[in-house]
């Protein structure tokens, strides 16, 4: 085995052993030898059509594989990406975004080459990326590469944040030692550092145990940020062997079995008064990865009361208002599980009416002619998903439809949380996919040989990025896209502008897009608009046992939304409007 490797064969190596088999990205001239190492190194190159939709693409690949990558060109392309990166960084996805750079020579010299401000400066743009990545490397000698590349890798999976790389072009095929990829293993090396023990621990966990134990009701809230700290296993296990009523945020729907009775959805505050009655009225809230954003929180009410809640954190553990600091979420939440299956565990008291008797619905209650309207859409939709099944709703109506299915089990959610960048949903539904694939693929998803990957997004959405169907296309993937048309940015209306042009959008002939973006001529498409029309939609053979890319149009009225906080929004929009005119 040669003592030497490429520099571009390291760094792509390093990203096959962490499990990325695909890389995202847009080529330029200061990436194309870059490129030309993806291939041989085992990966698989997804050219997207612009670098926004592939930051989105690889985001979504994090999220299902647990790390992804995207490479762009310095200056121009990676400016392109940086909306994207910085929502990864929002949401704690996993991606290592390569950027080609000029020569060494070239920015020593401060040329004013393109992609530049022709000042000379080649920092700018990495000083940019300082703010919304955790972490940030310039590659410059061959002899600290391999070791520039490894610590940088280890600090994106470490805190599941994305990380920065820039490689120049005279560098790509530099000659580095290989070594360290055979001898030392990245994922070991995390797996380590999660697992020490600190001096706190053991006191905190009894400090934990012992409020266990005195809690007469106690529950449990899992937050999305479980994910990102790999504790979702235990977290299961516990709300298992507990039975203790659970909850889950928006950020989190998904990561817990929503079939268990004792797990009762999406916790959703002032908005669900009888849930938030029990939880104001614990004696102890076991919180899982928290993030308490205004939209993950609906406006800060379903934060559970802070003296009797444990918070489990990224390095540290907050028991009400002490703070127990430099222990690891993932050696914190594992000794609880096995503490918690050696216990004699209390009973907690059951949330009474909860889940409410009207959370399925089913065709037959419906009147077969009567217009599709969003108070019983979502609920009506969860029937159609299947267990490893991706489901992805965008920010607007969409996103507020998918938290009230009560899903399968080892179902994955991507709903909004705090980034809410519109259009995010179609390029990240694209990379889940292909992750979903990948996994499937290789015998590591759930035990399931085939899932599909199904997208809610609304119109004004789907304009942002409606490229990306052809990647989708290009890929043959198995992705079902349900199109909302409410003829314009129905979430916007409901916050201001009710009656606003600037609310509206052009209309299009959505089922078009499909093959103007390359898909063969059989590919399925349908637009429903009654109950009827949808009943038999979901039903033809295309839809429930087809492959590739299916898309159905379901038409809306422009003012109809689901109930919640989207519904009590509108109404006071309206009277807003009514008092103007």
């Amino acid at each position: 085995m040669s003592t030497t490797i490429k520099l571009a064969e390291y760094l792509f190596t390093r990203l096959h052993q962490l499990g990325v088999r695909s890389i995202h990205g847009v080529p330029g001239d200061y990436n194309l030898t870059l490129l030309d190492h993806i291939e041989p190194s085992g990966l698989h190159w997804v050219g997207n059509c612009n670098e926004l939709d592939a930051g989105y693409a690889a985001d979504g690949y994090a999220r299902i594989n647990g790390v992804g990558a995207l490479i762009t060109t310095f200056g121009v392309g990676e400016l392109s990406a940086i909306n994207a990166v910085a929502g990864a960084y929002c949401e704690r996805a996993a991606v290592v975004h390569v950027v080609g750079t000029p020569e060494t020579a070239t920015q020593d010299s401060r040329l004013k080459v393109h992609h530049t401000f022709a000042d000379g400066n080649y920092q700018r743009f990495a000083q940019m990326h300082a703010h919304i990545t955790v972490a940030q490397e310039s590659l410059r000698d061959p002899r600290s590469a391999p070791e520039q590349i490894d610590a940088i890798l280890k600090k994106c999976l470490f805190h599941s944040r994305p990380v920065y790389i820039q490689v120049p072009v005279d560098l790509v095929g530099a000659p580095v030692e290989a070594g360290r990829l055979w001898s030392e293993s990245l994922s070991s090396e995390i797996t380590s550092i999660e697992t020490m023990v600190s001096p706190a621990h053991d006191l905190t966990l009894s400090i934990i145990l012992e409020k266990i134990r005195a809690a007469k009701q106690p529950m449990i809230l899992v937050d999305g940020e479980s994910r990102a700290l790999r504790i979702t296993e235990d977290v299961q296990s516990i709300v298992q062997i507990t039975k203790w009523p659970t909850w889950v945020t928006v950020f989190a729907k998904g990561l817990v079995d929503e079939t268990a009775s004792n797990v009762h959805g999406v916790y959703r505050g002032s908005y669900d008064p009888k849930a938030k009655a029990f939880v104001d009225s614990s004696d102890l809230v076991l919180c899982f990865g928290p993030h308490f954003s205004s939209t993950n929180t609906f406006d800060s009410t379903s934060i559970p009361p802070k003296a009797v809640t444990i918070s489990f954190t990224d390095n540290e553990i907050r028991i009400g208002e002490q703070t127990f600091r430099d222990i690891r979420a993932k050696l914190g939440v594992s000794r609880l599980r096995q503490e918690l299956s050696a216990m004699h565990l209390k009973p907690s008291g059951i949330p009474a009416n909860l889940p409410s008797e009207d959370r399925e619905i089913c065709f037959s209650s419906l009147p077969s002619k009567q217009c599709i309207t969003q108070d019983k859409l979502w609920r009506l939709l969860a029937n159609f998903i299947r267990p490893g099944d991706i489901v992805l709703g965008e920010t607007g109506t969409a996103g507020y439809g998918v938290q009230e299915m009560v899903l399968p089990r080892n179902t994955r959610v991507f709903a909004p949380v705090t980034w809410l960048s519109i259009g995010y949903m179609l390029p990240a539904t694209q990379g889940a996919a292909l992750a979903q694939r990948e996994l499937i693929a290789s015998s590591a998803y759930h035990g399931i040989s085939h899932a599909r990957t199904v997208l809610f997004i609304g119109d004004g959405s789907f304009q942002m990025t409606v490229q990306e169907l052809s990647t989708i296309i290009r890929e043959k993937l198995d992705v079902i896209i349900f199109l909302l048309n409410n003829d314009g940015y129905t979430i916007e209306r409901c916050i201001h502008g009710l009656k606003k042009r600037y609310n509206d959008i052009a209309r299009w002939r959505y089922l078009q897009a499909p093959r103007f973006l390359g898909a063969d001529d059989g590919v399925f498409t349908a637009t429903v608009s009654t109950w009827g029309d949808l009943e038999r939609v979901l039903s033809a053979r295309e839809i429930a046992g087809g492959s590739g890319l299916r898309m159905v149009e379901i038409m809306l009225d422009r003012e109809d939304v689901p109930e919640g906080p989207l519904l009590d929004l509108l109404r006071e929009e309206k009277k807003a409007v009514s008092g103007e005119s």
